[in-house]
């Protein structure tokens, strides 16, 4: 047990060099034996509300999917010898119909490298879910590997429409013409693009255990700024980061949402998080740990300038450090009373004004500081500018001044890391 405790700190060391990011309590510095076989979730994402607006922007315009087949690429990151896929209709107010899922290896476009699986619900082949209803499905003997790409394939009824979605995927999304194209291997019927995921929120693995954390935050979280395509979020790369660690491979579940803040819901950005808390996490298995990194559009928000028809960024409230504090004191009481461990992460530069700035400063002090989490991981020091620390590093800059490239979330994922290896059991 001492010496795979010191060859975890011995590992992070290395990887993260002289500069210590992250503080871990002596407690947490021993490995223990995995588990027996059980379930695990491998991958998920968190829903969000479509707003309602008499005249949307384009980003805010839902796909047509009635009598279609959508087909969504998932990347888990744990290997398992069965699956069960989790499906939600929260956030509608109307049924949804599921008249045929299917899971498959996926090639490039929406191109399968065979028919794969069904996926069932109680035995049977199709599923109507109420209004905000969820379900997982039956499990399926269907071998899966870590940081592998699955084409989910989601036949829907003939009046469906979307009323929720994790709106910004980073990827394509594949919609067929009409009709059940489920078990189709090619990508002629997939004529239709869409950037947003729909209805299948998880995927659970069979496996030994050995363990899930759960990244919760915004955008940068979400990988925002990653280049399209790449499954470039720090999450995605501390997976792959892990998956180096003899031994050591827990799920990293992204459950990031673009735009989202602590204290405030939005029509766009999804519920405030002291509120979405609970509910993404409450179906996910063999979670130990969660990642909180969120704040940021709290302090920003309260100064843009309000949009019509569609106001995104409102509430325009305005808070303070207190305000900010007792936020994150409400997760971690929410993550402790579960029985989860919970590190807080720093705030990022994002080059603000003078009062905002010396605000996130603030809270990253307390962060850094406090006793009530589990610790922290310094994702501040490891974006911000020596030179002008209120800046990215321009190496780590996707343009817009606030979120990285890949490199940038690269850095992150290695700040990232020690916190991972030590809670990977």
């Amino acid at each position: 047990m001492v010496d795979a405790a010191a060859r975890i700190v011995r590992n992070a060391a290395r990887i993260l060099g002289a500069v210590s990011l992250v503080f871990i309590p002596a407690s947490l510095l021993a490995a223990s034996p995995a588990g027996p076989v059980q379930w695990v979730t491998a991958w998920m994402t968190a829903l969000q509300a479509i707003p309602e607006s008499p005249s949307p922007s384009p980003l805010y315009h839902a796909p047509l999917v009635a009598g279609r087949t959508v087909r969504e690429i998932v990347v888990p990151t744990l290997d398992g010898s069965s699956i069960a896929l989790h499906v939600s209709n929260r956030f509608s107010g109307l049924p949804l119909t599921i008249r045929a899922l299917r899971i498959a290896p996926a090639q490039a476009s929406a191109r399968l490298a065979g028919p794969g699986s069904a996926v069932t619900f109680a035995g049977e082949a199709s599923v109507t879910l109420g209004p905000g209803a969820e379900a997982t499905s039956d499990p399926v003997a269907f071998a899966v590997k870590a940081r592998t790409p699955y084409a989910v394939s989601v036949a829907v009824g003939d009046a469906q429409k979307v009323a929720a979605w994790h709106r910004v995927a980073n990827e394509t999304i594949y919609i067929s013409t009409v009709g059940d194209h489920s078990t189709e291997t090619g990508n002629e019927s997939f004529t239709g693009r869409s950037t947003h995921l729909l209805w299948v929120t998880g995927l659970d693995v069979q496996r030994t255990h050995q363990g899930a954390i759960v990244a919760l935050g915004d955008s940068i979280t979400d990988g925002m700024g990653a280049r399209f395509g790449s499954d470039g979020s720090w999450p995605s790369q501390l997976a792959a980061l892990l998956a180096q660690q003899p031994g050591l491979a827990p799920g990293i579940l992204n459950a990031g949402i673009s735009g989202n803040r602590l204290l405030s819901d939005s029509a766009c950005y999804g519920e405030r998080l002291i509120a979405r808390f609970a509910r993404d996490i409450e179906p996910l298995h063999g979670v130990g740990s969660v990642i909180v990194l969120i704040g940021i559009n709290d302090i920003n928000f309260a100064a843009v300038p309000a949009r019509r028809p569609l106001d995104c960024d409102a509430p325009h409230r305005v808070v303070d450090e207190a305000m900010l504090e007792e936020g994150l004191g409400t997760l971690i009481e929410q993550a402790h009373r579960r029985g989860l461990r919970i590190y807080l992460a720093t705030l990022t530069p994002a080059d603000l004004p003078t009062a905002r700035e010396a605000l996130r400063v603030q809270l990253n002090r307390w962060i850094r500081s406090n006793t009530q989490s589990d610790g922290f991981v310094d994702f501040d020091a490891a974006l911000s500018d020596p030179a002008a620390p209120s800046r990215l590093r321009a190496q780590f800059d996707s343009g817009d001044r606030i979120h990285p490239n890949n490199e940038g979330y690269a850095a992150l994922a290695k700040a990232a890391l020690a916190s991972a290896l030590v809670n990977a059991n």
